[in-house]
Formats: structure tokens, C-alpha cells, sequence
């Protein structure tokens, strides 16, 4: 089975949400045009890294967000990974991917793990506790969001589960432009799947962001990689591919978790000693 991607590298209004649900709607109705069967935008598309003022422009329970993206699921008779947004809970803030298939219906939601302090995410969000597992067009994949790419480990309980495509969301800055390429690449590798990758383009009043969105395929090949400027994204992934490599390097069958869990007690151990 085939499907047609379309990654949306848009450069977000900062704190703007009604901004940029005009150009998501925009951009959408543009790209629909190729009918792709799955649509992915960025990271905190809704508001971009305006923290201090989320108790303001933060999407209560997510409903605002998860309102305008099945509407356009439906319209467009597309699947949406449709990036994360800034949603406001009883405990606090997080940083929220929601999914949304062709019928409108959401079928992932997913918190992000890992906060990055380095963009002062610890500070006004809440770490998420669920894994990125969702299903469409029969096909397990996951999604995570920007910084969780670091933690390879976090990735493979989702690749372990079976997951065939790893949706990666982001505002990823441009300095560290090489460790997105390669972080990138490398979990496509190890966890022998798709890797859909979706960044910002443009620039906040502290980032300047790299864009270079990327679609990589199980071996690590690039098959598609967008620059820097604002841009859609497509391409065209093989999901039989997934199989073909797991079968041919079937690395999934070789672990041993058992021992990397003795070794990693064993090791703290000794520490304490």
C-alpha cells in the first residue's frame, strides 16, 4: 500500500491562533489539490513558543483546535497529523498532537514527553504520560513531537509495538540544523520505518527556525527534503517497504531487552556503591 504525504512547513504567527488557522485553511485547500491521503503540520501551529502568555491564547481541552481540524478532515476527505497544539487541562498546559482521520474522527492524541528547557518548556508546560500510537489506513503509526527525537529509547517502544511510520512534529531551530538531519536519519535506521518529519519555517522573537522538513524512508534514504522557506512538502511512501527491510536485518527479533534492563539495574548499582 501507498500513501501520498504532504508536510505543510509553515512559518506561524506568533500567539496569533485565529492568523493561523486562516493560513492552515488556506494552505490546506491548496495542497488538497494533489489529494493526499495524510496532511501533517508543526509543532504548536495554533500559538508557536508564545509561553508566557498561554493562559491566555492556550486552546481549552483542545476543542477549538480538534473543532477546526475535523471540519477540514472531513471537507478534504484527508487524514490529518495535525501537529500539536498549546491545550489548556485542569493540571496545566501541554504541548498536544492531535489525528484526525478522513471521516473527521480523532484516533491519536498525544502529549509530548520530553519538555525542552532550553526554550523554557519546563517552565509553562506539563510533560505528557501516553505513547504516540495511533492506526490509519490499517497501517500502526506513532507520533512524537520535536525534542523526543533525542531519546531513542522513547521511539523504540512505539517501533517495538509494530508502529510502520514515525510522524515527527517540531519547531526545530536553525542552529541545530545538522541534529535534526541526523537524529532524523538515524531513527528511520534503527527503527526500520518511515520517518515523516514536519518543521517550522521563519522565525519568533527568540528563534529563527530551520524548516527542512523530511520524509525518509526504512533504510535512511532521503526521499524527499524541503529548505528553509515555507513550503508543502509531498511524497509518496511504500509501506511494504517497512516489511521488506524488518525482514531482511530482522533486528526486532535479535534484541534482548532482558539483558538491557539487568544492565542498566546492575550499572545503577554500582554507582551507589
Amino acid at each position: 500500500m501507498t500513501l501520498k504525504i504532504a508536510c505543510l512547513q509553515l512559518d506561524i504567527v506568533f500567539g496569533s491562533p485565529h492568523e493561523n488557522e486562516q493560513v492552515v485553511e488556506r494552505e490546506i485547500e491548496k495542497i488538497a489539490k494533489e489529494r493526499p491521503d495524510v496532511i501533517v503540520l508543526p509543532e504548536l501551529w495554533t500559538t508557536g513558543y508564545d509561553l508566557t502568555r498561554l493562559d491566555e491564547i492556550a486552546d481549552e481541552n483542545g476543542e477549538r483546535a480538534k473543532t477546526f481540524i475535523t471540519k477540514l478532515a472531513k471537507s478534504y476527505r484527508v487524514h490529518l497529523v495535525a501537529g500539536s497544539v498549546a491545550k489548556k487541562t485542569a493540571k496545566g498546559v501541554t504541548n498536544t498532537m492531535y489525528v484526525v482521520d478522513r471521516n473527521g474522527t480523532v484516533v491519536g492524541e498525544y502529549s509530548k514527553l520530553h519538555l525542552f528547557q532550553l526554550m523554557d518548556e519546563h517552565l509553562y508546560l506539563q510533560p505528557g504520560e501516553d505513547t504516540g500510537l495511533f492506526t490509519l489506513e490499517n497501517t500502526l503509526c506513532a507520533g512524537v513531537i520535536c525534542y523526543d527525537i533525542r531519546f531513542p529509547e522513547w521511539i523504540r517502544v512505539h517501533a517495538v509495538q509494530g508502529a510502520e511510520v514515525l510522524f515527527v512534529v517540531a519547531q526545530w531551530p536553525l542552529p541545530r540544523l545538522a541534529h535534526w538531519r541526523t537524529l532524523l536519519a538515524a531513527r528511520a535506521i534503527e527503527n526500520q520505518c518511515y520517518v515523516v518529519a514536519c518543521n517550522r519555517a521563519g522565525s519568533d522573537p527568540n528563534n529563527v527556525f530551520a524548516g527542512h522538513s523530511m520524509i525518509i524512508d526504512p533504510w535512511g534514504e532521503i526521499i524527499a527534503e524541503a529548505s528553509e522557506e515555507p513550503c508543502a512538502l509531498t511524497a509518496q511512501i511504500d509501506l511494504q517497504k517497512v516489511q521488506e527491510v524488518r525482514a531482511r536485518i530482522p533486528i526486532f527479533a535479535d534484541r534482548r531487552p532482558e539483558y538491557y534492563q539487568a544492565a542498566e539495574k546492575n550499572f545503577t548499582k554500582s554507582i551507589d556503591k
